[in-house]
């Protein structure tokens, strides 16, 4: 089977990168707000200047690391049907944005802050659309109080959708803890939820080279869980990593490679996604520029080095709208991007419903990028290279000069072997078009009105509720 792929990096390169990745955490080292997991380290092997909060991982433990980690695992869902396989064979699984700040009014074009409700409605779309394969987290719900917000939105999203929910946040080991026993009432029990992981987590380094105590002892208590822990790096080049290429994949290499120690000296066989958000800085105004011509680079250099060390990748992004109203608003060098970035070793992307620099959402746009979605992905799909679809046999019979349109090879086999684009959702497509706002407007409402998702039993639904009632009063 042949699948279209990017590479950026030779094999030399790919070693430099590995080298001095390792050398950065065994001479720079990493700072880790957290005297609890600095010490979980030093008795691991690390060098730890408790100090200055510093641990010097040497090579051996980043070795040991890689070998404990598993190459693959499955990310569940409430339904099995949604189950995901990593690493993937084929398409990449795709999923929404997340933890927008604010979202567009369906009704209305507003802008306004989200509700646990519009959380609902987001993950219900999400999974209606079939083109949705997962559910990160999309919207802040602003009407729970800030200390539990972040149990509302997995307790809201799994009650909403059967697919897998993408936690964006996690605060610290004691919210980890109250997540986790929020997904072992719907999985049966922690025992169960270890075996069928109903939800992973974002657990982001702070670049360069640092964690954050509540964050990383949080990602403890997760991986001791088996909940699958996404390290998704979030380097800008030129402000938070070097400006170079080279630079900010070492940044996010290292950061990668010191999140996986962390969790596998924490539990040994913890599922572990290798992630990056990672892209050089509008220099101009220091903000997070829209499909950069250097993420493509980034993003195929960073899957060759996940698949180095047998760890699933999540990486580059779809839909990352940059303007603050719904439509396709992006250049088309700005499209080729981001579409470029998935010709990589990706296994999990996201980004449908994003607005404003991921800094808004919008139900519609969910819409939209779900279906341009399902129009571009056959691009990534794997195909058959063997003698049986190489067809020389059918060449033969035709011979020179003639054509293949009457062959019964050709009536059998052009349905797959063509994919014939979608008209209506092309028409969605124009480049700087809000054209197709409206129509993904009745589609979204059509899509929440009339979608129903399998609702959990009324006793979990107490016991789900109690729990966060109990962790509320602190």
């Amino acid at each position: 089977m042949g699948r279209a792929q990017m590479r950026f990096l030779s094999h030399d390169e790919e070693d430099m990168m590995h080298g001095q990745s390792v050398r950065c955490l065994d001479e720079l080292g990493v700072l880790i707000r957290s005297t609890q997991v600095l010490k979980m380290l030093e008795n691991a092997g690390a060098r730890v200047d408790f100090d200055r909060l510093i641990a010097h991982i040497p090579e051996d433990m980043v070795s040991q690391a890689i070998k404990k980690a598993p190459s693959e695992f499955t990310l569940c869902a409430r339904d099995p049907k949604h189950d995901m396989k990593v690493p993937v064979d084929g398409v990449p699984y795709a999923g929404t944005t997340g933890l927008a700040n604010y979202m567009t009014d369906l009704e209305t074009g507003e802008r306004r802050n989200a509700s646990k409700s519009d959380l609902g409605d987001f993950a219900r779309l999400a999974d209606a659309i079939d083109a949705v394969d997962f559910f990160f987290m999309a919207v802040i719900p602003m009407d729970v109080p800030d200390r539990s917000h972040t149990v509302h939105q997995l307790w809201t999203s799994l009650q909403h959708t059967g697919k897998h929910v993408q936690q964006v946040e996690v605060m610290n080991a004691e919210d980890a803890n109250i997540q986790i026993d929020l997904a072992a009432l719907i999985a049966g029990g922690r025992d169960e939820l270890r075996k069928r992981p109903l939800f992973s987590v974002i657990c982001s380094p702070v670049s360069p080279l640092s964690f954050e105590k509540g964050a990383a002892e949080a990602q403890v208590e997760l991986s001791r869980a088996g909940i699958p822990i996404v390290s998704m790096t979030m380097p800008l080049s030129g402000l938070t990593a070097p400006v170079t290429v080279a630079g900010t994949m070492n940044v996010v290499n290292a950061e990668n490679l010191a999140s996986l120690v962390i969790s596998q000296t924490a539990e040994e066989g913890a599922p572990f996604v290798y992630s990056s958000a990672g892209t050089p800085a509008n220099m101009r105004s220091g903000s997070v520029p829209s499909g950069p011509a250097e993420l493509p680079s980034i993003t195929a250099g960073l899957g060759q080095l996940a698949r180095r060390y047998g760890l699933p990748y999540m990486g580059g992004g779809w839909g990352l709208c940059n303007d603050a109203k719904p439509g396709v608003t992006m250049a088309l060098s700005e499209i080729l991007s981001y579409g470029s970035e998935l010709f990589s070793a990706v296994d999990l992307t996201c980004g449908f419903g994003s607005l404003d620099g991921a800094k808004g959402a919008a139900l519609e746009q969910v819409v939209i990028d779900a279906f341009t979605w399902k129009n571009f992905r056959p691009s990534l799909r794997k195909m058959e290279v063997d003698e049986q679809s190489i067809a020389f046999d059918v060449l033969r019979d035709v011979g020179q000069g003639g054509t293949f349109l009457a062959h019964p090879h050709t009536l059998r086999n052009f349905r797959e072997s063509i994919y014939d684009r979608d008209c209506h959702i092309l028409k969605w497509e124009a480049t700087l078009s809000s054209d197709m706002v409206p129509d993904a407007r009745t589609v979204a409402r059509q899509l929440i009105s009339e979608h129903r998702v399998a609702g959990l039993e009324k006793t979990v639904l107490e016991k789900g509720d109690s729990i966060i009632r109990s962790y509320e009063k602190g």
